[in-house]
């Protein structure tokens, strides 16, 4: 982001690894981080499943390679692996304010 806002002129900038990874295997790094099997939480709806015609879908990170000089230093599963720990402090927080109020409140 710093790199591009200090371009002379704004432009759009695809920040991306040029990968291609499935759902399935963001909820297997994400659950398995935690100790958890995605399947025993996570329900497929072919309803909405993305239709076969749509093609292979990454980003392309070309222009912000070569005009930004910008490349990717996170590995996908340490990505999901982030945000999962982001979400788990969160919820310690939060479980952490809820006892508490529950402690503290008047009986």
């Amino acid at each position: 982001m710093w790199l591009a806002m200090q371009q002379p002129a704004p432009e759009d900038y695809v920040v991306a690894t040029g990968e291609s990874h499935s759902v399935r295997e963001l909820c297997d790094i994400a659950f398995g981080h935690a100790d958890l099997d995605y399947r025993e939480f996570v329900k497929t709806d072919p309803r909405y499943l993305r239709p076969s015609e749509v093609d292979h879908l990454r980003g392309d990170a070309t222009k912000a390679r070569t005009r930004l000089r910008w490349k990717p230093t996170v590995t996908f599963a340490e990505l999901i692996r982030m945000m999962v720990e982001s979400d788990l402090r969160l919820a310690e927080e939060e479980a952490a304010i809820r006892t508490h109020r529950n402690s503290s409140a008047p009986r």
